[in-house]
């Protein structure tokens, strides 16, 4: 389905491949969209006082809070941020990592090489109106998980929901 077509729905829940850099909405009950997406640099950076390997790791996360940021560059056009937490046994632990657009999102999505972000997954403004709409049917939660790489097989809903951990 076309992301212009997709209505956001209770239980809906987003997969990354960051090997491929594309994003998938996935509805519970059948239907999926895709799109482009941005994820972290493969190499050790230097960002906000911190040091570390800026890709994006793989996880089962949990976005839990949604944030407006004052950094039009780093956060896109309207400073939306939907702060990832991550699955550690039973529980979610807040990270540095979040959902967000930049500046120059159309820039780094044209590109071959989309590994661009300090590891956060990166969006352009139009994806982040369905995922924050997404966000708020969900009651302001969102289920995410990030993997490496979906192989050869033909993406189906049966498939990403697998990948998701869902059936």
């Amino acid at each position: 389905m076309e992301l212009s077509q997709w209505v956001p729905e209770a239980g809906d829940s987003l997969l990354v491949d960051r090997d491929s850099n594309i994003g998938y909405l996935l509805h519970a009950n059948g239907g999926f969209t895709s799109f482009p997406v941005a994820t972290g640099q493969r190499r050790i950076v230097r960002y906000i006082g911190r040091t570390y390997n800026a890709t994006t790791p793989l996880a089962s996360w949990k976005a839990m809070s949604s944030e407006k940021k004052g950094d039009r560059i780093t956060f896109g056009k309207s400073g939306r941020f939907l702060r990832l937490s991550m699955e550690d046994d039973t529980t979610f632990e807040r990270t540095p990592y979040g959902i967000h657009s930049h500046a120059y999102i159309q820039t780094m999505l044209r590109e071959d090489d989309r590994y661009r972000s300090m590891g956060c997954i990166l969006v352009s403004e139009d994806v982040l109106d369905v995922i924050v709409e997404t966000f708020e049917v969900n009651n302001d939660t969102l289920n995410v998980k990030t993997a490496a790489g979906l192989g050869n097989e033909s993406i189906s809903y049966k498939f990403l929901r697998e990948k998701m951990g869902m059936l």
